[in-house]
């Protein structure tokens, strides 16, 4: 039986990684004494009787949690702490082959950022496959639940007295200094961080990530076409994220919540022979945190990355 210890468990990624392993009997879950929770004598006991520990925490808290684990307790970080360090694997198999290798081989885990998996799915992708120069001016348009705000956010918005303001959608990080932006430069192998533009609106959960492009800007000429078959063909063996055939809904709109719930992304192609615009939906609770934790874990373990993620 495989011995699983959440760090952080009564945080909402924990508690939906929790909610991911009802039903399993395949892992025996630690749990630590609730007046123990910031006890770290405790903490380090756990997480080396642990064979994988989940860390969902702020990022000191997880950089001291990884101090106190042995080098062969497996590792599957949920903050923002170890995303840009190559020492650490980065969760997003569907990537590529070598992010997943290093995902099965290694003992240490960074969770990819919600907004970032939305904008590595698109950008990653077509650096890769030299449609998109590295030094290209990118920028990113996102609108999100506030479930990934945090617990005092989510308060204030789940408040009968709340400010008006949160009625409507809230834009934030106005001084380009988004604790995601690293990773989104690292990961895509971009020259420049990219400026993003972040609103956090009023739904719980889901998000739609943009990103905006001109033709004439690419390394050669490219429509929606072009784009639509290349992403569909480099995501081809992908159970999870998903190329969508149409340019756009028929209603001409892509909601920010449908994948609430579920582990899936969608990528979305549309434009013109000048302008495309490329949206990857997904929830930020999902695929961008807790269901890709369990995903890794999965292929970690090395059993069928979709357990415990699809309504099977």
């Amino acid at each position: 039986m495989t011995k699983i210890y959440i760090d952080g468990q009564e945080g909402t990624t924990g508690l939906k990684i929790l909610e991911r392993f009802k039903g399993r009997n395949d892992i025996e879950l630690l749990r630590i004494d609730e007046d123990k929770r910031k006890d770290n004598d405790e903490r380090k006991r756990m997480i080396n009787s642990s064979d994988f520990t989940f860390l969902c925490l702020p990022d000191a808290a997880a950089r001291e949690a990884v101090a106190m684990a042995d080098e062969n307790v497996r590792i599957i970080d949920a903050s923002t702490a170890h995303r840009t360090d190559p020492d650490w694997a980065y969760g997003f198999p569907e990537l590529g082959a070598d992010f997943r290798e290093k995902i099965v081989k290694s003992n240490r885990v960074a969770v990819p950022g919600c907004y970032a998996s939305g904008f590595a799915s698109m950008v990653y992708p077509l650096v890769k496959l030299g449609i998109m120069p590295a030094d290209y001016p990118v920028s990113a348009h996102a609108v999100s639940g506030y479930s990934g705000a945090g617990k005092k956010a989510i308060a204030v918005y789940e408040s009968a007295d709340r400010p008006s303001d949160f009625d409507s959608p809230r834009q934030y990080a106005l001084t380009q200094q988004h604790k995601h932006l690293p990773e989104m430069q690292k990961i895509c192998g971009l020259e420049y961080a990219p400026s993003f533009n972040p609103l956090i609106c009023d739904f719980f959960s889901g998000m739609v990530v943009s990103l905006p492009l001109h033709t004439r800007l690419l390394t050669k000429k490219y429509g929606a076409d072009d784009i639509r078959k290349a992403l569909s063909e480099y995501y081809a063996d992908s159970f999870f994220v998903k190329v969508m055939p149409e340019g756009e809904p028929e209603d001409g709109f892509i909601g920010a919540n449908n994948l609430s719930g579920t582990n899936n992304m969608e990528i979305f192609v549309s434009g013109n022979d000048e302008r495309l615009i490329i949206c990857s939906r997904l929830d930020n609770l999902g695929k961008g945190a807790s269901g890709a934790a369990v995903q890794c874990l999965n292929i970690m373990m090395g059993i069928d990355e979709k357990t415990g993620l699809t309504d099977d």
